[in-house]
């Protein structure tokens, strides 16, 4: 079976169906990668409380990180080797294609990343040149780039992962053990910052104060929070 390559497509719009030219196909398969996403909290700590009580916030950043060798000493079959050794337009064709800011859409380029099981829509986040290896004339021939890529989703798959109810209508839900307040607002609106308004709505003495078999009334959220 042929070794496949890792391939990186470059798109202009967040829905990545607005290519930019041909992709890029590596001519060094990364000997790992690491892929990673946080969660974030708001920690506050209740006047006279000994411990910070930990609520969700949002989601975190998803990231996938790799090393990719550029190599010129003719060693690679694949890597590509033109009238000089030298790897300068091997990195200038890639960051071309990750980093370059294209005028019309006033960023770089959004990126689709695939490999085996992999297939990540992201953005470029950091990019690390470090030369190996020189001729005698100093032009560089070998080099390791690490690459940090994050997470890009269209508005429409955004809404789609996270199915928020509509902040439109009323909503009555019955809490169940370990259900928060500002989870369950997020869970509803999308956000969890509306926790202290619902709260007040269903006449809690605390938005702690929640226990399962209740039921809440989360009211409607127009556009201005009220």
């Amino acid at each position: 079976m042929p070794l496949k390559k890792m391939r990186i497509w470059a798109y202009r719009d967040a829905s990545f169906k607005d290519p930019v030219g041909d992709p890029i196909w590596v001519a060094i398969n990364p000997d790992e990668y690491s892929h990673s996403q946080a969660v974030e909290y708001n920690c506050a700590a209740a006047q006279g409380a000994s411990a910070k009580s930990v609520q969700f916030n949002q989601m975190g950043r998803e990231r996938v990180s790799f090393t990719l060798w550029f190599d010129g000493t003719g060693v690679v079959p694949e890597a590509p080797v033109g009238k000089t050794t030298s790897i300068d337009s091997q990195i200038s064709a890639f960051r071309k294609t990750v980093i370059a800011y294209d005028g019309e859409v006033h960023r770089p380029n959004f990126l689709k990343v695939t490999w085996g099981t992999l297939k990540f829509n992201c953005s470029l986040e950091k990019l690390d040149i470090t030369y190996t290896m020189f001729t005698p004339q100093g032009e560089p021939i070998r080099a390791k780039c690490a690459v940090s890529l994050l997470r890009s989703v269209s508005p429409r798959d955004a809404k789609t992962e996270a199915q928020p109810s509509s902040p439109d209508m009323s909503h009555v839900i019955v809490v169940r053990a370990g259900d928060t307040l500002p989870l369950l607002c997020h869970r509803v609106y999308g956000s969890s910052i509306h926790y202290t308004k619902v709260a007040r709505f269903n006449r809690l003495g605390s938005f702690r104060a929640l226990t399962p078999g209740m039921q809440l009334l989360f009211p409607r959220i127009d556009h201005t929070g009220r």
